[in-house]
């Protein structure tokens, strides 16, 4: 593998998007092969990343969730098509009259679409903004969604709709059946038994440890400000760990549930987990599906890959794996910059030997890196600007008065001309960029305009 490439990518993201701070493992033939810290913990001190800097892993707790419903499932404790209203004080009427079961919970197919309570929430704590809500518990979130039969659109298990609420539910369920919290749970049947010692759910316990990255929420101009963790989320996002102990987790995935001489689940309910129950909406290379407390994609250069990303606004997370090859990736960082999901899969196609230029998201970046920067019509008589913005390309005309912002939707970025539309009066108006060499023209509407610049840093 080329790790001189992989460090050169990293470092070139989190400078363009000013992540303080990241940490990588790298999995090869089944065993930690690779591991490093990039630039900052905490910048107020100078103290730099390893490692073993703590980070939240955001959603990547989910998988931890639903392989504490598998166990608890081999266990005879319960069953995955039980009936959710068996184990929660709370009536839900899903359409069709069909209950909502574990199962639906596990790959977010109850029909309900989110209901935004960690968006909320987490916004709220961390001082970013969003709106206060009032749930610490399972029992304030079951007082927050009684009303939440009128927001239900589909049938279960007939559309999926990410839903952090149902996984507290589950967290709920795993108490209920086990006699166990949930945070006890999960360092019983899992950290223990995996040897993450250095993972946890309670604040006193990190702020015990020595190595703990510093939150920071990144404005949209850059600065990196200090913020706090949003403890008091669990089962759908609770988990802080490092990418060390994420290797062991990984692992574990790939040895078919066991590691180091323990059974955690038989491998069959480690393949349940990893089968595709139902498609999401972004497709980008074919097929994305979500499993149980995992996602999907069936064919990454010819190979499944299987994996689950995680943010809480402070931190940011990814864990992904191919199970035929026995490669995995941990990536945990200390704000919201590049997806740590799409530095994952770029170290994932290095680890198969492919050219990580042939996935799709590195092609559009290359296209519209070429394509952004400073234009102008015949002799100077009017001046654009090219710029990326949310993931789309947009043409920006102003003057001392007055903006006008064209955004692009790309539809062809393959060969020198390269085609995009935009919407003006309902319709649907062609627009185009003309590359030859180092020569770039934009010809949108009456006027043909040369690239003469960069854009300012």
């Amino acid at each position: 593998m080329d790790y001189d490439l992989l460090e050169s990518f990293i470092f070139e993201k989190m400078s363009k998007t000013h992540l303080p701070g990241l940490s990588l493992a790298i999995i090869e033939e089944g065993k930690l092969a690779y591991s490093r810290g990039f630039c900052f913990r905490d910048l107020e001190y100078g103290l730099r990343a390893t490692p073993e800097t703590l980070y939240g892993i955001g959603s990547v707790t989910k998988s931890f969730t639903a392989l504490s419903i598998m166990q608890l499932a081999e266990k005879g404790k319960l069953s995955l098509d039980d009936p959710v209203r068996k184990y929660i004080p709370l009536k839900l009427e899903p359409k069709g009259g069909k209950p909502i079961r574990i199962w639906h919970l596990l790959c977010h197919t109850s029909g309900i679409p989110a209901l935004a309570y960690a968006e909320g929430l987490i916004r709220c704590v961390t001082g970013a903004g969003g709106k206060w809500v009032p749930i610490a518990s399972a029992e304030d979130l079951f007082t927050f969604m009684k009303d939440a039969s009128q927001w239900v659109l589909a049938k279960p298990g007939e559309r999926w709709f990410y839903l952090n609420e149902g996984y507290v539910i589950l967290g709920y369920i795993i108490e209920r059946v086990s006699g166990l919290g949930y945070d006890m749970y999960v360092k019983e049947n899992i950290l223990k038994p995996l040897k993450m010692d250095r993972s946890f759910f309670r604040k006193e316990d990190v702020e015990a440890d020595t190595n703990v990255a510093t939150p920071y929420i990144i404005t949209r101009n850059g600065e990196p400000k200090k913020s706090v963790f949003p403890y008091g989320i669990y089962a759908d996002g609770g988990l802080i760990s490092n990418v060390v102990d994420l290797a062991h987790y990984i692992i574990m995935y790939l040895n078919r549930g066991k590691y180091d001489g323990n059974t955690l689940a038989s491998s069959k309910s480690i393949e349940e987990m990893e089968k595709p129950r139902v498609r999401v909406p972004l497709q980008v290379f074919g097929g994305e599906s979500y499993g149980y407390g995992l996602g999907i994609i069936p064919n990454f250069f010819g190979y499944k890959l299987v994996g689950h990303g995680g943010s809480v606004l402070v931190y940011t997370a990814y864990m992904g794996y191919i199970p035929e090859k026995r490669v995995g990736v941990a990536l945990l960082a200390n704000g919201s910059g590049y997806p740590l999901s799409q530095m994952g899969l770029f170290a994932l196609a290095l680890l198969l030997d492919k050219d990580p230029d042939e996935l799709p998201f590195i092609k559009y970046e290359k296209t519209y890196e070429l394509l952004s920067g400073l234009y102008e019509t015949y002799k100077g008589t009017m001046d654009a600007r090219v710029v990326p913005k949310g993931g789309l390309l947009q043409i920006e005309i102003c003057d001392k008065y007055t903006d006008m912002i064209i955004p692009l939707i790309p539809e062809d970025i393959e060969g020198d001309v390269k085609r995009f539309y935009t919407v003006q009066a309902g319709g649907k108006l062609p627009v185009e960029f003309i590359v030859e060499g180092n020569r770039v023209e934009l010809i949108y509407e009456r006027y043909r305009l040369k690239k003469v610049g960069n854009l300012p840093q």
